[in-house]
């Protein structure tokens, strides 16, 4: 027997069985067949690894232990959706789509409740796995995602691409999970999502392998270097050899698309995953860019969210909670019942107005749903339950330091007025130090709670003076000497983070990750944010009102800027450089990127371009000046052409690169 075609023949035949069986869902082998030949495979590959294949299936079952998870930058950012959960919000969002166009089709996509996933194969090889993350950075996962056995590691197209979508677990893979868990006296999974979420970052893939995840695909990173529209991107993805869900309808208007939604709402009762809604898109991808993004979201997609599951229970109590910013936010204590397959306990009253405008009173039997079937709410009270309870009373102290608490004018949100609150001061150190702000990874929440119960931990800027206690704090329970040093190392990393990241970790009310960039792309140093004024800040695209109101309030304060001092004394980044820009012929230009490039990868051209002081845009339009186009140039370089739009080819964009 010749071993090498063995292993060769075994391979595609298995391979194509796995896309038969979990793609097309027609098997063509029997289970005995297909476990025979597996093992077989197994042990010609044991014994010949040099004949072993990159695309061999032996990996989907797994064996490979991480010590954690390596980060990984997303090169095109993973943005979320907004969401609509009315068909009379969705209305108002067909009502914006048409000042912008009249000439529009939409195109909806059954939303799986599972985890977002970026895949990226070089020359139709499987690369690389990642997490959404934040969305700019997200975790590297490819072992565990090598295991699903829907997903191909070797294309039917020789082709470097990036794609996009949702791992999830079947209910009867799910089912089988916790009968198994409940077997082994092991805690139950809440839902499918958490089960897929707990999956995905085992740090052993033979865990994985073993719980039968599956994913569907519905997005090409720059999927107009391939086709057109949402609907040819689905078919091409599935003729690569991905598994698409077959779900998706075009609709000429609104109320078609209304239609649709309601028959997708009967259909998920009957499928074997959870979906939490419709995901709408505007079909044709070069109405994108006119159309436009906010810092967060596109504004030409947005998710339709099915109406949440809701379920009748006893308030026993309204307690108080405090945020990074001091807001104090009453909570229910809810005798537990289940929602959409969770333990819900507690629940969000949002504040004083919410609670009076429904007259909730403690000891009511309430109407509790899951807002986006991810935060629980209150909604309702059933008043023929109704007894003698009494009428909510807002709280007039804090409940964490007992100062008293105020109502800003025209806000609907309490406010604790003592600016050295403790419990706002926790949440802030929790927010600042995130992975997501200033990402000091050893100073998590519990780490936090414990450093200032002990006093050490007060304000932001005393975690920058921890290194000076560190005698103190080796011998404290669960504080080795090792522990401290690596804490206080990750601490002196954090001063080199970004300035954005600074920025976002402040904890400035409405300003998230993304407007932070926005502003120190604007304001490259703390000193000139500072000075911002609240007219310079909304002329800003990306900056409202709100956002620029709570930017200069927060710089106003006493206090923040002596915070602000104090950063700058411990040497953290509190300015942005930008390349300076070289005066060239590129200066203020836009360029569209089409066709495959010999001589750079599009990245590197994109980079060139940016350095010399031009945009790169996604599609082409009037206000494009050039055309960069390589071999295989689709549909943009005809647009091109038919406005006139100057197109080059990578000899002429040397010579101007170096003129």
């Amino acid at each position: 027997m010749n071993v090498k075609l063995r292993i060769e023949e075994l391979t595609n035949l298995i391979n194509q069985a796995n896309y038969d069986y979990h793609t097309l869902d027609k098997p063509t082998l029997t289970d005995y067949n297909y476990d025979q030949y597996l093992k077989e495979l197994i042990d010609l590959e044991n014994k010949n690894p040099e004949y072993k294949l990159s695309n061999s299936p032996t990996d989907k079952i797994g064996g490979i232990v991480l010590d954690g998870f390596v980060k990984v930058n997303h090169k095109v950012p993973m943005m979320s959706l907004s969401n609509v959960f009315s068909f009379d919000e969705l209305k108002a969002f067909d009502d914006r789509i048409k000042k912008v166009t009249s000439d529009y089709q939409y195109i909806s996509e059954l939303k799986i409740d599972g985890l977002a996933v970026s895949i990226i194969y070089e020359n139709g090889q499987f690369v690389k796995a990642a997490t959404r993350g934040n969305g700019l950075v997200g975790e590297d996962i490819s072992e565990n995602v090598k295991t699903i056995k829907s997903l191909p590691l070797k294309l039917n197209e020789d082709i470097d691409i990036e794609v996009r979508g949702e791992i999830y677990m079947p209910h009867k893979s799910f089912n089988k999970l916790n009968e198994d868990r409940l077997d082994h006296n092991l805690a139950l999974f809440a839902n499918p999502r958490n089960a897929a979420a707990g999956t995905i970052r085992q740090l052993d893939s033979r865990v994985a392998a073993k719980r039968n995840l599956d994913a569907f695909l519905y997005q090409i990173v720059n999927a107009q270097d391939y086709v057109d529209t949402q609907e040819e991107a689905l078919n091409y993805l599935k003729k690569l050899g991905f598994k698409i869900n077959p779900h998706f309808h075009l609709s000429k208007d609104v109320d078609d698309l209304i239609q649709e939604i309601q028959k997708y709402d009967l259909l998920r009762k009957t499928l074997n995953y959870e979906t939490d809604g419709v995901v709408i898109k505007i079909n044709a991808f070069d109405m994108h860019e006119p159309i436009g993004y906010t810092a967060k979201y596109p504004k030409w997609a947005t998710a339709y969210k099915f109406q949440a599951e809701q379920a009748l229970t006893k308030l026993n109590d309204i307690t108080f909670q405090i945020g990074r910013t001091g807001v104090i936010t009453p909570v229910a204590e809810l005798e537990p019942i289940t929602i959409s397959g969770s333990l819900v306990s507690r629940a969000t009253l949002h504040n004083e107005d919410y609670i009076k405008a429904k007259d909730i009173r403690i000891g009511d039997i309430v109407k509790v749903h899951k807002a986006g079937e991810i935060i629980p709410e209150v909604i309702e009270v059933d008043l023929s339950q109704r007894k003698d309870q009494q009428p909510f009373e807002m709280t007039q102290t804090c409940p964490v330091c007992g100062h008293l608490v105020e109502r800003k004018p025209g806000e609907a949100d309490y406010y604790c007025t003592n600016i050295d609150c403790p419990g706002k001061h926790m949440n802030a150190l929790i927010h600042f130090s995130s992975r997501v702000a200033m990402d000091i990874d050893t100073l998590g929440e519990k780490v936090v709670e414990t450093l200032h119960e002990l006093g050490f931990l007060n304000s932001i800027s005393d975690i920058y003076r921890l290194k000076d206690h560190k005698e103190e704090l080796v011998g404290l329970p669960g504080f080795a000497e090792k522990k401290v040093e690596k804490l206080i190392l990750a601490i002196e990393n954090s001063k080199s983070q970004s300035f954005d990241k600074l920025i976002f970790g402040l904890g400035i009310k409405h300003v998230g990750a993304k407007v932070a960039k926005v502003l120190v792309n604007h304001y490259p140093t703390i000193d000139k944010l500072k000075e911002a004024t609240y007219d310079e800040l909304t002329e800003i695209n990306e900056i409202g009102e709100m956002i620029a109101q709570s930017v200069v309030s927060y710089f106003e304060k006493e206090e923040n800027i002596k915070l602000i001092d104090e950063l700058k004394s411990f040497n953290l980044n509190v300015s942005f450089e930008k390349e300076e820009i070289i005066e060239h012929e590129f200066n203020q230009k836009t360029f569209v990127l089409t066709g495959k490039l010999e001589n750079y990868t599009r990245d590197e051209a994109q980079a060139i371009i940016e350095k010399l002081g031009g945009k790169v845009s996604s599609s082409v339009s009037k206000k494009t000046d050039y055309v960069l186009a390589g071999s295989d140039a689709g549909s943009k370089l005809e647009k091109a052409n038919k406005l006139g739009v100057k197109v080059l080819d990578e000899e002429d964009f040397k010579v101007k690169i170096n003129g």
